[in-house]
């Protein structure tokens, strides 16, 4: 009676462990690709149809009054950037939103404008008596959504966001189409398809666009 041989394990050819390594890394950025592709997907149909938002009116402003510090007021009009430094101390003393865009200065009278996705701020400050106006504005919330897509005075860390979103989705896909080339049977036809698709996106940039 012959005893069954057990033939060694063949080891995995390279192209194989491409195509492994290419499916667990599929899964592993999917998980985060796909919010961020739903999040900047469906913001970008909202700023690409404007008119699916309904006209509201701005939402109420937040206006309060303050007197800045006789020394902080000193310290500011003796600042490198006046305004900024204006704006940082304000923001001691009132809740404001925004991140600091521009101010005019003068000796009379300093005027602060702040913004952000969330809302914006407009300050004036008398120079000589500290006195203070402060006027926030919420931003809806279709407006912060679409400022969090187009990346506008966001901050850096939201623009980190952007950043690693981007690279994780165009890395997700050039791996997909690694994993194209482990379909035999469809290879051919997910390759028309792209080819199809990139003429389409060609057709339209060129020729109907104004």
């Amino acid at each position: 009676m012959k005893q069954d041989r057990i033939k060694p394990a063949r080891p995995a050819s390279w192209k194989g462990e491409v195509y492994r390594q290419s499916r667990l890394w599929h899964g592993y950025l999917s998980a985060f690709a796909f919010l961020a592709l739903i999040f900047f997907a469906g913001t970008g149909l909202l700023l690409n149809h404007p008119e699916w938002t309904p006209a509201r009116a701005d939402r109420p402003s937040r206006d309060s009054k303050l007197t800045l510090p006789p020394a902080e007021l000193a310290a500011a009009k003796a600042a490198a950037d006046p305004g900024r430094a204006l704006a940082a101390a304000v923001g001691g003393h009132a809740k404001m939103l925004g991140a600091f865009q521009s101010g005019e200065v003068d000796d009379g009278e300093a005027m602060l404008r702040l913004e952000g996705p969330r809302g914006a701020t407009d300050v004036t400050v008398d120079m000589a008596s500290g006195a203070t106006d402060v006027a926030v504005q919420p931003a809806r919330l279709v407006d912060t959504l679409n400022d969090l897509h187009r990346g506008k005075n966001a901050g850096k860390a939201w623009r980190w966001v952007i950043d690693l979103s981007a690279a994780i989705v165009l890395a997700l896909s050039l791996i997909g189409y690694v994993l194209f080339f482990s379909l035999r049977f469809r290879l051919r036809t997910a390759l028309l398809l792209t080819a199809a698709s990139l003429a389409v996106l060609v057709g339209v940039a060129v020729g109907l666009t104004p």
